[in-house]
């Protein structure tokens, strides 16, 4: 296998920079993540990996080997598409022994890696039927295991899950995690879907534009991002944003939003001073409010403050409170058990130790 290291690459289409100095270095045997809202350059940089598309700059190295002008075939990389790419005419086994065909693998080769792999994503039944006869899940573990088959330093996934229904997706994000757990193979991936880049990855790399936003595992994604992009495009449901000014009174700093304020604890002042008077972005995840009347468990030093259901959404394990506060809606995730009603006023708790703070121009994370 092979680490894989982009420098400073850059791909223009005319005059739109559709990926901008681009540097990213994904470690031998990790699965690492290119994930982004549609546009944001992540397919075009995986088809640059692969050869598919031609640099306009920059450099990109599979191994210990500069690979700028090596056609596809000379990378030692294997790509699954998301449309599958399966032949028609062929069976499945002959579907997966096709690319050894023509590299001149001889018949035994061949039958020990077709099925070697057809064990692995346990599709051994199945190599002598066609495509037209699997199901959308079977054909995408036909084009997974025609990669398999390389053996190759580098496995190429562009957004191959799209197609399937959302069962089958957690489902298939499952095998393709045990996969490369098994096979310890470097992976990079390239998915729209966040939800399945926190639960692929090993370093997910956030898009915007072309460039990149941040680069982390998804934990640390999660509870620090760098910016705004990042926290709301990271999280289901998204962070809550609200415009807040921050103020100062009686040696204690307060996020007002109009409706109420937050006390803030002393830890923050240092951070936090030089931005009194300014207008400033407050971030809160849904699962970090709590409604009062059930705030059992949970940090103890959160403010309160009243908002309006508007929308209740059961999901039987929790609850999707849809609220507003007269200047923002928000969401809040509260326990299974709450019973509050569309049009009640609610009295909500934060905790401080979970908000984050954005500057309002650029959307740089404060803390």
């Amino acid at each position: 296998m092979a680490r894989v290291l982009l420098k400073k690459v850059t791909k223009s289409f005319g005059d739109v920079e559709a990926v901008k100095d681009f540097n990213l270095e994904i470690q031998d045997r990790e699965f690492c993540i290119l994930v982004g809202p549609s546009g944001c350059g992540k397919t075009t940089t995986l088809r640059m990996i692969a050869g598919l598309e031609e640099i306009t700059s920059g450099e990109v190295s599979i191994g210990d080997h500069l690979v700028n002008d090596l056609p596809p075939k000379d990378r030692d990389i294997a790509m699954v598409f998301q449309n599958y790419a399966l032949y028609p005419h062929m069976n499945v086994y002959d579907n997966m022994a096709f690319g050894l065909k023509l590299r001149g693998y001889s018949k035994k080769e061949i039958d020990i890696r077709v099925r070697e792999a057809a064990d692995i994503l346990d599709i051994k039944h199945l190599l002598d039927r066609k495509p037209k006869q699997l199901s959308g899940g079977q054909r995408q573990r036909v084009a997974v295991g025609r990669a398999i088959v390389r053996k190759p330093k580098v496995f190429l996934f562009d957004e191959p899950l799209s197609n399937l229904d959302a069962k089958l997706r957690v489902q298939m994000r499952t095998e393709l995690k045990k996969l490369h757990e098994r096979l310890q193979s470097t992976m990079i991936y390239v998915t729209h879907d966040q939800t399945e880049a926190m639960t692929m990855g090993d370093k997910i790399c956030v898009m915007k534009d072309g460039l990149i936003q941040q680069v982390d595992g998804p934990i640390s994604l999660y509870d620090n991002p760098n910016n705004r992009f990042v926290a709301g495009f990271i999280g289901s449901p998204p962070m809550n944003f609200m415009e807040v000014e921050v103020i100062e009174r009686e040696d204690s700093i307060f996020l007002n939003e109009g409706m109420f304020e937050l006390k803030l604890p002393d830890n923050y002042k240092k951070e936090i001073t030089k931005y009194i008077g300014q207008k400033m972005i407050l971030g809160i995840r849904p699962e970090d409010m709590y409604d009062k009347l059930f705030y059992t468990i949970g940090p103890k030093d959160g403010n309160t403050f009243g908002a309006t259901v508007e929308v209740v959404e059961p999901l039987g394990s929790e609850i999707y409170l849809h609220l507003n506060t007269g200047k923002n809606i928000f969401i809040a995730k509260v326990d299974s058990h709450n019973q509050a009603k569309p049009n009640q006023v609610i009295e909500l708790v934060i905790n401080l130790k979970k908000i984050h703070l954005f500057e309002q121009k650029n959307g740089k994370a404060i803390f």
